[in-house]
């Protein structure tokens, strides 16, 4: 890994197919190990179920309420502070339950390539 700091301002933020808006705050050759990404829900949206084949994923929710569903275990509700573990293989999604944006971090290990995303709808 190098010593930089990757700026969230320099990332440019796009709408995924999955009904989330994405910001990858730093996937790049600098970490070998993990990719960070700022995703954003926005009001009433259910992102779609899909899977990443061989890589972990964890949310951090970083403002914002909604619920998740990871795998066959019944949806949870989710706020500001929770962590979600996401096992690699392992389908999810997520939805805004709240009035606000919910807003959260995703950091992937190892780091987030598109063509292991699997869209399971």
């Amino acid at each position: 890994m190098r010593a930089e700091i990757k700026r969230d301002r320099d990332a440019v933020e796009f709408l995924t197919g999955e009904r989330c808006h994405i910001k990858e705050v730093a996937n790049d050759a600098g970490d070998e190990y993990l990719s960070i990404a700022r995703a954003r829900v926005e009001p009433g949206v259910v992102t779609a179920w899909h899977k990443l084949d061989g890589i972990a994923e964890r949310y951090i929710i970083f403002s914002g309420r909604g619920r998740v569903q990871v795998g066959e275990a019944p949806p949870v509700s989710v706020e500001a502070g929770d962590v979600v573990r996401i096992p690699a293989g392992v389908r999810q999604r997520i939805e805004n339950t709240g009035r606000d944006d919910l807003v959260f971090y995703a950091l992937c290990s190892p780091p987030f390539q598109q063509e292991r995303y699997v869209s399971l709808e």
